[in-house]
């Protein structure tokens, strides 16, 4: 696949999960409202774990070699944000108009993207 195509959608994914950091570790009332609705007062253990989780995905999606795992972990990350979606927080939350919704889906797609380019690099699929 073509390298600037992948280098593009990795940063576009690194940019957007990055962005959403500084809302995460500040304590931002939108931020705090969303995780509150997913793990009530355990919303700061979850806010700052998926930060912190979402930062490392960030680095990992540069990393070589272990792009991959980047990609996979961009892709539980992004999914676990739909699901929540789709369950408790809803499509729209806080007047967004979806934006986040709609910004999981596309890191979702761009993590299987970079998981299939990827592919020759995973351990444990090797011959």
């Amino acid at each position: 696949m073509n390298t600037k195509f992948l280098f593009t959608i990795k940063s576009i994914a690194a940019i957007i999960m990055l962005q959403t950091l500084f809302y995460k570790f500040n304590g931002a009332k939108e931020s705090v409202d969303l995780f509150t609705k997913l793990a009530g007062d355990n919303e700061a253990i979850m806010r700052i774990g998926t930060g912190i989780l979402e930062l490392i995905a960030s680095v990992l999606l540069f990393v070589p070699k272990r792009i991959w795992l980047g990609a996979f972990l961009t892709m539980s990350l992004m999914g676990g944000a739909i699901f929540s979606h789709l369950t408790k927080i809803g499509i729209t939350h806080n007047n967004d108009r979806g934006l986040l919704f709609g910004s999981a889906i596309f890191i979702f797609i761009t993590g299987i993207i970079i998981l299939v380019s990827e592919k020759d690099y995973i351990p444990f699929l090797k011959k």
